[in-house]
């Protein structure tokens, strides 16, 4: 809100034979007023507030006290609508009653629009440049309301009455040509961009807006003229870089587009944070080309040059080596990010997922431990590292995460409890206690029966141990129903219907899950292998069985199967 500047309005004082009780009333209102003022003046608002509500309440006829009373309503947080329009309404009271009143009027108009009052405001600012015609900062009010009442071309016509008076102003031209866009007055755009390049025509800037302003109306080749000259005045300046590398992507020379986006990442003027959105367009534009050469890398050297100690363009440098599926130069640049900032649990969490999907667990869990002197409370942590535990098969102290875990989780937290309480469930089945594991899982399907993870596990170790194939079926059934490509669950699926002795269905469903893995699991190459052997298709069986040991030599029961050509259950 604009401050009020200026004197205080003038008040009439009392009329002569007035009754003497409200005489005294309104003289103690007008100097509990100006001390409200004062208070003002002061900076101390708390008291402004007070003290004008109090003179208000004195005496409300006041057209002075009611504008302030109405600003101070407008002044607070959250105001509400029934209070804004209340006070702008005592507010208009005043300037209309003393139109003369400078300040407390363009106060008023720039209040008007903030509660959608546009053409008040516009009627106020029209009124204020009838009686003050040589205020620069009114006319150019009265421009900006015409423009937000969608009238852009009274606005250019008040800008130009306001160039006879200033002479040609860059910013009034800028926004004259922002005016002819909306007019979609093509003629007048360029003339404006001329006229503001001819006021300085060795100026980097104003060639650029002209070349923006050719763009903007498809003359490309014009653009590219004046962006060039814009370039070769500021050659560091990367925004001409990336306008036309945007023209060369629309006419599809991928060429001259790499060209330019490099030069403009390259660029000392271009901010971090636009060169850090560019790279990721870019980079995305290189993977849909299948274009992953060392072009990339040598950007990225680049601006780590520039700007070693931005995390964000590490950061972005580790997302570009994970999609590259290079998760240890991936691991190594999210190391620099937490260089930069120790404490940020985010970017832990991202270089324990990178080592996780590196298989490197004891570095996931070493992360983790680091991650935790800094945030001991993250509950997020722990869901991490308790899982890196149970894949190394250090199961004692994933079940002192997981339980830590619940210590600290908030009791009302039910989905994150029954998260928590599946890993454990996990936990215990690999120790073979069936029991406390299905306990574990019962208890974590009350507290969340939307939990598909947990569904798939319990129905997958039902299977295991031929148990209550029915309700494994159902659990199962639910987890591919709310994710139908999961292959991880689609495996299940197939394998309870294995268990039923319905090869058929199970046949349908294993080939599902591995038109979604690509072939990559051992496990589920397995499971295909006895499906196809019980669907009599013995050769195929042994062959998925020779690609599954081929990825997990270490399978016993696997091997026997190779080496008999026949489907064994134990």
């Amino acid at each position: 809100m604009l401050a009020v500047v200026g004197m205080a309005p003038v008040m009439a004082g009392s009329k002569n034979g007035g009754d003497n009780a409200a005489a005294m009333r309104r003289d103690k209102a007008r100097y509990i007023y100006l001390e409200a003022l004062r208070q003002r003046e002061a900076d101390n608002n708390g008291a402004f507030h007070d003290l004008i509500r109090h003179a208000y309440a004195t005496d409300s006829s006041n057209s002075a006290i009611s504008y302030y009373y109405g600003l101070t309503l407008l002044m607070r947080q959250n105001v509400s609508r029934e209070d804004a329009e209340r006070g702008v309404n005592l507010m208009r009271r005043h300037v209309e009653a003393h139109p003369g009143d400078y300040y407390e009027a363009y106060t008023y108009a720039n209040l008007l629009p903030q509660i959608g009052r546009n053409e008040e405001a516009l009627a106020t600012w029209k009124k204020l440049a009838e009686l003050f015609p040589t205020k620069v900062e009114v006319q150019g009010q009265l421009a900006d309301c015409y423009a937000r009442n969608e009238k852009y071309a009274e606005a250019i016509a008040t800008f130009d009455s306001l160039e006879k008076v200033l002479g040609i102003s860059p910013d009034l031209l800028l926004r004259k040509i922002t005016y002819y866009y909306q007019m979609r007055d093509t003629a007048g755009m360029i003339e404006q961009g001329r006229r503001l390049l001819r006021s300085a025509p060795g100026n980097a800037q104003y060639n650029y807006v002209l070349g923006h302003v050719f763009q903007s109306v498809q003359m490309n080749d014009s653009a590219i003229c004046y962006f060039d000259k814009s370039i070769a005045l500021a050659p560091d300046n990367g925004l001409p870089y990336l306008d036309k590398a945007n023209i060369y992507m629309l006419s599809g020379d991928s060429v001259a587009y790499d060209r330019e986006i490099n030069n403009a990442l390259v660029s000392k003027d271009l901010d971090v944070e636009s060169k850090v959105a560019v790279l990721v367009d870019y980079i995305k534009q290189l993977f849909a080309r299948q274009d992953t050469t060392e072009r990339v890398n040598r950007l990225f050297t680049v601006l780590l040059g520039q700007h070693p100690h931005e995390a964000a363009i590490h950061d972005l440098y580790s997302e570009y080596f994970v999609a590259k599926k290079d998760y240890k130069r991936a691991a190594e640049q999210m190391q620099y990010v937490l260089d930069i900032d120790p404490a940020n649990a985010e970017s832990w969490k991202r270089l324990m997922m990178v080592n996780l999907m590196a298989e490197q667990y004891p570095q996931a869990i070493a992360a983790g431990d680091k991650a935790l002197e800094y945030n001991p409370d993250n509950i997020d942590l722990y869901q991490y590292i308790g899982p890196a535990y149970y894949t190394i098969k250090e199961y004692d102290k994933a079940m002192e995460v997981y339980d830590r875990c619940l210590d600290i989780a908030d009791s009302l937290d039910y989905k994150l409890r029954s998260s928590v309480l599946t890993g454990k469930g996990d936990v215990y089945y690999a120790l073979k206690d069936t029991a406390r594991s299905f306990a574990c899982y019962e208890e974590a399907l009350r507290l969340d029966p939307a939990n598909v993870s947990l569904m798939n596990n319990y129905a997958y170790f039902l299977t295991l141990e031929d148990k209550d194939l029915d309700k494994a079926e159902r659990l199962s059934a639910k987890a591919v129903n709310a994710q139908p490509d999961n292959a991880t669950f689609l495996d299940t699926y197939a394998w309870v219907f294995f268990k039923k002795g319905d090869y058929k269905l199970a046949l349908i469903y294993i080939e599902h899950a591995l038109s979604n893995d690509e072939g990559s699991n051992a496990e589920v190459l397995e499971h295909y292998g006895d499906i196809l052997f019980m669907n009599g298709e013995p050769e195929r069986a042994v062959e998925q069985w020779q690609k599954a040991l081929e990825l997990d030599p270490e399978r016993e029961l696997l091997k026997r199967k190779v080496d008999n050509k026949t489907y064994f259950y134990k």
